[in-house]
């Protein structure tokens, strides 16, 4: 792991050299030859104002990334943002309880009333653990297409809580098993936003509230279906102020594949997966703050330190290109990151003037500083070239019959195209090829 760190005075000259940072780290990757996005990223417990993730794509990659195909936006799917399928209105008009048995899900219920899933509102519980212990219910409210963003709930419930006297949330799950925290038998699949606090037993380790939250899809809502906190009952034609009061609204929905672009509605977002292989942050002044970091301003003043942090994943880094770069052959390194730029394959080790002529080139290349290899072994050819197509070296150059004109086959591994060239040209051409590939 390659890890950096910056230290400035301001949060303005923070974002010069994180610039910087995001600058170099995609010129280094394109100089690896890799296919890369750099995307809007969680900061996660490291924290700070904002970071970027570097991700190789490839289709083993751990991590979907969600982009637009005009390059204005990218984003790890714990941080993207969408905006949802537009909502048609609502058939159900009027207010008013309904039987509705057996439809603990969405679609059931839909089936049931026919409607559509973003008619609906959805409430999922969800109990957060804070590091004094304090266990705190969540009530969280959203379109009945989507699906919570987890990510974005913990952070919100993090930011929350000094509220609850606390630092930050040590686990966050949905609450499946309410004999945990109710002595009633709560209406899971029919629960309303309005679900009465009632609900909580009376226990010391258990806040006595929901925090009620809302995300800003089930905010736009009018004359939704949700549930009336009894099995087997639901409520129509229900609007917020009416039902109950509107709770604090957030993005708390999962972005998906194929729907709209924040910034341009009429870009699709697209996925890839991605494999991480740097992350940069804006870390602001957390560490320096609660380290006691500062530096003495021009007016006397201590301050603290505005921080950056810079990580790559070195091996990482070859094991993305790998996954990514690869035929029926074996792998194929770009230049930048392969063990050996070349190799000097003899055809026929017997043959004097071959083996003269490649322990040449072998020598001249490894001192004009393209790394090469020489590989004489007593095999067939075909066994070499296999071999040499198997590591992926880059450059493969054949002193074989060509040499009776003066010159060497250069096989290119990426393209497989080959081309004679001059015995006494071979370094020039090679530095020329290696030229154009950088960034």
């Amino acid at each position: 792991m390659k890890d950096g760190y910056s230290f400035h005075a301001s949060a303005a000259s923070l974002q010069e050299t994180y610039g910087e940072m995001y600058r170099t780290y995609s010129r280094i990757f394109a100089r690896c030859g890799l296919a890369f996005r750099a995307v809007e990223a969680d900061s996660g417990a490291i924290g700070g104002s904002g970071s970027h993730e570097f991700m190789i794509l490839a289709a083993a990659g751990e991590d979907e990334v969600l982009y637009t195909e005009d390059g204005q936006y990218a984003a790890n799917v714990e941080k993207a943002v969408s905006l949802p399928a537009v909502a048609t209105p609502s058939p159900l008009m009027e207010f008013a309880r309904r039987d509705t048995p057996d439809t603990p899900t969405i679609a059931t219920l839909c089936a049931a009333l026919g409607c559509q899933a973003h008619h609906t509102l959805k409430q999922v519980i969800y109990e957060a653990v804070y590091d004094t212990g304090l266990r705190v219910l969540v009530l969280l409210s959203l379109r009945g297409d989507g699906e919570v963003n987890e990510v974005k709930l913990q952070n919100e419930l993090t930011k929350r809580a000094v509220s609850f006297g606390a630092a930050t949330v040590l686990r966050l799950r949905v609450a499946e098993a309410p004999e945990t925290w109710s002595d009633g038998a709560v209406p899971l699949g029919y629960v309303g936003p309005d679900l009465a606090d009632d609900w909580i037993r009376a226990e010391k380790s258990l806040h006595p509230q929901f925090l009620r939250l809302a995300d800003r899809t089930a905010a736009e809502l009018t004359n939704f279906v949700t549930g009336a906190n009894e099995a087997g009952v639901h409520v129509v034609g229900a609007n917020w102020g009416r039902l109950c009061p509107l709770p604090p609204v957030g993005d708390f929905r999962k972005a998906r594949p194929g729907e709209r672009a924040v910034h341009d509605p009429t870009q699709v977002l697209q996925s890839a997966r991605g494999i991480e292989v740097g992350h940069i942050f804006q870390l602001g002044t957390k560490y320096s703050q609660a380290m006691g970091a500062t530096f003495t301003a021009e007016t006397g003043e201590e301050k603290p330190l505005v921080m950056g942090c810079y990580g790559l994943g070195v091996s990482r880094l070859a094991q993305a290109a790998v996954e990514q770069s690869y035929d029926g052959d074996g792998m194929v390194w770009a230049p930048a990151i392969a063990p050996y730029t070349a190799i000097v394959v003899v055809p026929n080790v017997k043959d004097v003037q071959q083996m003269a002529i490649a322990e040449t080139l072998y020598a001249e290349l490894n001192a004009a500083g393209i790394d090469t290899l020489l590989d004489d072994r007593d095999e067939r050819a075909g066994v070499k070239f296999k071999d040499s197509d198997l590591v992926g070296i880059p450059y493969r150059i054949v002193a074989g019959r060509s040499i009776a004109e003066g010159q060497v086959e250069i096989v290119a591994r990426v393209t497989k195209q080959a081309t004679l060239v001059a015995v006494d040209r071979v370094s020039a051409y090679l530095q020329a090829q290696l030229a154009e590939g950088l960034v």
